[in-house]
């Protein structure tokens, strides 16, 4: 791992700018580390509510923020943790749409070299409300429309790609990806079918990771434990991730017949928009460094733990700047479990030095303000 300089004028003890690749690069690599490409939402968060909103009554929140949503999410929390990231997607030409392209653009210097704006469509918005460690949300939005010209390269070249399966469908664009040898990681969405047929996600013989949640796991392996679904998972893909909430996550490596299971770190959460996507970063961050599949999953929960305690999904990513003060600050509490501490002493050598944490662009309740003459 390698911290490089920042750009004139940039604060020079900016942690963020740590290559977690950076003694694996070599002159002939991908140009970007990992090609994402979805839906990019406006998300307006409202957190501090006492409770669900209840029908024919008026809630008030107590916070507010709006952050680009959707693939969004996961792009940010891979950029944060040092990573070339490249997005692929549609954006609107509205005030929406203009947000969410600077805030990724140059806000968290993700290549949008592969995205375009389309005149005309406006963005799609989604509303979140977070209450009782929970959330409930509400999306609007359109298909984009299909491009009128010849778009870049998709996909590009690069040493992993994050795809979303879909019940009964296959993705092209996730065999291509393969084929130029890029690692693809994926989770899935519910299938609304009810019909939970792992033969149906037929992209999943292209992966080298899968990373459903328990639930999920259990459906689509027909077992009633989710470390017996890992292992079922494991003989159809190399390494299988099953996300257990509060209790953790578990991962079997099927070339190795190695598992690893890591508990969840106790945090007060404020809003868990995003988290899942926080954790595929982290453990994609860990996949491509080389890391121990044990100390994968352990980074991969932390970060998803840091990022709940902040509102808005994308921009609640934390960097390795707040990785290394959570590092920091959990050595030095009063009572701390040795072995949890030994759990996450890799942190150790892949950290840089203390340094003033630097404030990392965050979820805010407008989207911009007129300016005053």
């Amino acid at each position: 791992m390698t911290t490089s300089t920042p750009p004139a004028g940039e604060p020079q003890d900016r942690t963020a700018a740590v290559d977690p690749l950076g003694g694996l690069r070599a002159p002939d690599d991908p140009r970007c580390d990992v090609y994402l490409t979805g839906t990019v939402f406006l998300d307006i968060v409202f957190t501090g509510l006492a409770a669900a909103p209840v029908r024919g009554t008026e809630s008030w929140a107590r916070g507010m923020g709006s952050s680009p949503g959707g693939i969004a999410n996961m792009a940010t929390a891979l950029a944060r943790l040092g990573l070339r990231t490249s997005l692929a997607a549609a954006f609107g030409d509205d005030h929406y749409g203009e947000y969410c392209w600077d805030a990724l653009e140059q806000g968290e210097g993700i290549d949008l070299s592969g995205s375009r704006k389309v005149p005309g469509w406006h963005s799609p918005v989604t509303v979140s409300m977070a209450y009782e460690g929970e959330r409930t949300m509400v999306s609007h939005g359109h298909e984009a429309p299909p491009p009128e010209g010849a778009l870049p390269e998709c996909p590009p070249r690069a040493r992993a790609a994050i795809a979303a399966l879909l019940p009964g469908r296959g993705d092209p664009w996730i065999g291509r990806a393969a084929s130029h040898g890029s690692l693809i990681f994926a989770d899935v969405g519910w299938d609304d079918s009810g019909r939970w047929d792992l033969a149906g996600l037929v992209d999943l013989e292209h992966c080298e990771a899968f990373l459903p949640n328990a639930a999920e796991a259990m459906r689509y392996t027909r077992t009633d434990d989710p470390r017996k679904a890992a292992w079922k998972l494991a003989e159809k893909v190399p390494v299988a991730v099953v996300t257990l909430g509060a209790e953790g996550a578990y991962a079997v490596d099927g070339r190795t017949g190695e598992s690893a299971r890591v508990p969840a770190i106790a945090v007060e959460a404020l809003d868990p928009t995003g988290a899942g996507d926080v954790f595929v970063a982290g453990f994609v961050t860990g996949t491509l460094a080389g890391w121990p599949l044990a100390d994968r999953l352990a980074f991969a929960g932390l970060t998803a733990a840091l990022s709940v305690q902040e509102f808005g999904g994308s921009l609640s990513a934390p960097g390795w700047s707040e990785v290394a003060t959570w590092w920091r600050s959990v050595q030095g509490v009063a009572d701390q479990d040795p072995a949890a501490l030994r759990r996450y002493g890799f942190l150790e050598d892949l950290l840089p030095a203390p340094s003033r944490p630097w404030p990392l662009r965050r979820a805010v309740p407008t989207i911009g303000f007129g300016s005053v003459g």
